[in-house]
């Protein structure tokens, strides 16, 4: 089946008649086999699937939007591009659903860095097709979000947020403002640091284990 994001698929091992969803989404410059690679990992009820971001940087890389060097350094996201993706991803969930024995009611996104970015984006212009969001090593940009975003209702839109202290792709300030914004939107929103760098630490992800079986 041809559908508008390539991806891997692992079957839930326990059948029932809609399955829950976790949606993976890939950092910058990355592809779909780097969070998969902990799909046997996560919970046997769910279909798991990696989606491969649009746009191709060569040599199996690939993003979610450009990011963009001027000549002092400075980095500049497409917002365009960021935004295309966006709903690339919404009009994806819904493609999942026709396509696969899906819980619509169930839909989880785990994001990395700019699949993070992207996750808050999704979830915060569509809570109605995003039940949970996992928030790793990435930051809530508004300016990629629908417009009035902030009259949506986001009663049924829980988060986990986790950051390495060290990290040196995006400061750890950068993360600690969303849970303070999401929280004023009424989202349910928890919040974990870990000694580490740009990366997933065993203890986070044990954390986000627990947390999704618990919510």
């Amino acid at each position: 089946m041809s559908l508008s994001l390539y991806h891997l698929i692992r079957e839930p091992k326990v059948k029932l008649d809609k399955n829950p969803l976790i949606l993976l989404l890939h950092g910058y410059g990355s592809n779909e086999q780097d969070l998969f690679s902990f799909a046997s990992e996560l919970p046997e009820e769910y279909f798991i699937i990696s989606a491969r971001a649009p746009y191709d940087l060569q040599y199996g890389s690939y993003a979610w939007y450009a990011i963009n060097f001027d000549a002092d350094e400075n980095k500049f996201s497409d917002h365009d591009q960021a935004r295309t993706s966006r709903d690339i991803i919404a009009n994806f969930i819904d493609e999942l659903i026709e396509n696969y024995p899906i819980d619509k009611e169930n839909v989880t996104l785990i994001g990395f860095s700019q699949g993070t970015i992207l996750s808050y984006a999704v979830g915060l212009s569509y809570p109605k097709k995003v039940q949970r969001i996992v928030a790793l090593s990435g930051y809530l940009n508004e300016e990629i979000i629908k417009e009035n975003f902030q009259e949506n209702d986001f009663s049924n839109l829980k988060m986990f947020i986790s950051h390495g202290t060290v990290d040196q792709v995006i400061p750890v300030d950068w993360a600690k403002k969303a849970p303070s914004a999401l929280e004023k939107l009424g989202i349910k929103t928890v919040y974990k640091e870990y000694p580490v760098g740009h990366g997933v630490a065993p203890q986070n992800f044990f954390d986000l284990k627990n947390w999704l079986e618990s919510n």
